[in-house]
C-alpha cells in the first residue's frame, strides 16, 4: 500500500531564490562601503614629491577615509609617466615638458617651476639676448632643467654649450657652468660665471638664497632679474611649458626686487590621474589633498606649494594643452556629486532588490503556508480514503497495515502542527479524520479475527 509523499522541491527552489536576492543585496552593500585603493607612481628621486605623496597616503589612512594610496617610487618623472601610460598606476607625478602620457589628466599642481636669470648690475646683462658670449652658472640640475634652459636660449638664436669651455666663447654661444650652491658667490667674484640661471620654485628658500648670493656680488647691491617677456611666443612653440609671473618685491621690499612683475615661462610637477578614473574618485582625491594641505605642511613643507591648475572656464580646462580631469574641475567648481548622485544607480538597485526581498518573503510565507495546508489536506484525504477502504477490507494483515499508516499520518500532522503555525479549522478536520479512521479500522479488525 502506497504511503503519502510530502511535497518539498518547490520549497527548496523558493529558498534558493531568496538566497540569490540576499546575495545581490550584500554585494551592492559591499560595493558602496568598501575601501578604494589607488596606486600612485611618484618621482623624481631626491625631490620633494615622493615625501609629499607618502605623507598624503599616511594622512588618508590615519583619518580612515574611503581612499587609500599605494605609493610606488621611480627614479625620474619619465618612468612614473610610463607607469601611468601602461596602466600600472592610477595616479602619477609627471612633469609635462619631460613626458605627459596621452591618458593623463591633471588633478593638482604640486610644484611650479620658473626659469629666470639673476645677474649683477655690473655684468651688463639685462635680458637673454645679452647672454651671447657669456658664461651662465646653474646649480647641478636634472637633464630636464638643462633642456628647458637650452630651449629658451635657442629661442633667442643662441647656442647653449654644456661641455666645459676655455678661452673666449663664440659670439652666438652661451656656456653653461654647473655649480654647487656654495660656489655661486666665489664663481661670480672670480668671473667664472657672468650670471646665474635658475629653474626652481621662485618662492622656495633656495631661490631666495641664490638671489641673495648674486646681490652680494654686485658692486651696488643691485641685480638684473629677468625671464622671458615674450612667453606667448615660447608657449606657441612649446605648448607643454606654462606662463609664470614672478610678482614684484618677491625677493625683497626695500628696495623692491624685482621692481615690477617678471613674466617668464616654466614647468611644473603635477599630480595626474588616468583619464578613465571616475569623476567622483578624482574629485575625492583632489578634495582631500587640498583639505589636508595645512596638515601635510607640518611634516613636508613642499605641501605649501600645492595649487590648482589655472584655467578660465570649464571648456578651457578640458581642452587645454595640459587638460584637467573633469573630477578635479567638479571640486574646483564646487559641483561635486552628492552621495545620492554618485550612487544613484546602486541606491535604486538596492531599493528595488529590497522591495523584491520583501515581496519574495511575503510570497514565500504565503506559499509555504499553502504547502503546509496542502500537506495536512493530503494527509486528511488519505485518512478518509483509508476509512472507506477499511469498511470493505477482509484481510487482517491489510487492516494492520492500514492501522500503521493511520499512526504515521497522525504523527506527520502532529509534526506540522508543532513546527509551523496551523489553522485550527484544518487541524480540527484532521483530528476528526484520525479518530474516525482509527475507530473504523479497529471495528474491522475486531469483526475479522484471524
Amino acid at each position: 500500500m502506497s504511503r503519502i509523499k510530502i511535497p518539498g522541491g518547490r520549497e527548496q527552489w523558493l529558498l534558493v531564490g531568496l538566497l540569490a536576492v540576499l546575495l545581490l543585496v550584500t554585494l551592492a552593500t559591499y560595493h558602496l562601503t568598501r575601501l578604494t585603493t589607488l596606486t600612485v607612481a611618484v618621482a623624481p628621486k631626491g625631490g620633494s614629491e615622493p615625501a609629499l605623496l607618502q605623507a598624503y597616503a599616511d594622512e588618508l589612512a590615519r583619518r580612515k577615509l574611503g581612499i587609500r594610496l599605494k605609493v610606488i617610487a621611480f627614479d625620474g618623472v619619465r618612468e612614473s609617466a610610463e607607469a601611468l601610460k601602461a596602466g600600472k598606476a592610477d595616479l602619477a607625478v609627471v612633469r609635462p615638458d619631460v613626458a605627459l602620457p596621452g591618458n593623463a589628466l591633471t588633478l593638482a599642481v604640486l610644484r611650479e617651476l620658473s626659469a629666470f636669470v639673476a645677474a649683477p648690475s655690473n655684468a651688463g646683462i639685462k635680458g637673454f639676448s645679452d647672454l651671447a658670449g657669456k658664461r651662465l652658472g646653474m646649480l647641478a640640475s636634472r637633464t630636464a632643467d638643462r633642456t628647458l634652459v637650452g630651449t629658451l636660449v635657442a629661442h633667442h638664436d643662441l647656442e647653449l654649450l654644456t661641455e666645459p669651455q676655455t678661452g673666449a666663447l663664440p659670439k652666438k654661444a652661451v656656456a653653461l657652468v654647473p655649480l654647487e650652491e656654495a660656489d655661486v658667490g666665489p664663481a661670480l667674484r672670480e668671473h667664472r660665471i657672468d650670471a646665474l640661471v635658475m629653474v626652481t620654485t621662485p618662492t622656495s628658500p633656495i631661490a631666495r638664497r641664490l638671489v641673495a648670493f648674486v646681490k652680494d656680488e654686485s658692486e651696488d647691491d643691485e641685480i638684473a632679474l629677468f625671464g622671458v617677456p615674450d612667453s606667448t611666443a615660447v608657449l606657441a612653440r612649446w605648448p607643454r611649458l606654462q606662463a609664470v609671473t614672478l610678482p614684484a618685491a618677491l625677493f625683497g621690499g626695500n628696495p623692491r626686487l624685482p621692481a615690477e612683475d617678471v613674466v617668464t615661462v616654466g614647468s611644473s610637477y603635477r599630480l595626474v590621474a588616468r583619464a578613465d578614473l571616475s569623476r567622483s574618485l578624482a574629485a575625492e582625491v583632489t578634495q582631500h589633498l587640498f583639505e589636508m594641505r595645512s596638515a601635510l605642511a607640518d611634516t613636508v613643507s613642499a605641501a605649501n606649494a600645492i595649487d590648482n591648475p589655472a584655467y578660465e572656464d570649464t571648456a578651457d580646462a578640458t581642452s587645454a594643452h595640459l587638460p584637467i580631469h573633469p573630477g578635479a574641475i567638479d571640486y574646483y567648481e564646487r559641483e561635486q556629486e552628492t552621495f545620492i548622485e554618485r550612487y544613484e544607480s546602486w541606491i535604486y538597485l538596492v531599493a528595488i532588490l529590497a522591495g523584491g526581498v520583501g515581496s519574495t518573503v511575503a510570497w514565500l510565507r504565503q506559499r509555504l503556508g499553502r504547502i503546509r495546508r496542502e500537506r495536512i489536506e493530503v494527509a486528511t484525504s488519505r485518512l478518509l480514503e483509508l476509512r472507506g477502504a477499511a469498511r470493505q477490507e477482509t484481510d487482517r494483515a491489510r487492516l494492520e497495515a492500514m492501522a500503521a499508516e493511520v499512526d504515521d499520518l497522525a504523527a506527520s500532522i502532529a509534526r506540522q502542527a508543532l513546527n509551523r503555525p496551523t489553522e485550527l479549522r484544518m487541524l480540527g478536520a484532521a483530528n476528526v479524520a484520525i479518530d474516525a479512521t482509527r475507530s473504523t479500522v479497529r471495528r474491522a479488525m475486531v469483526s475479522r479475527p484471524d
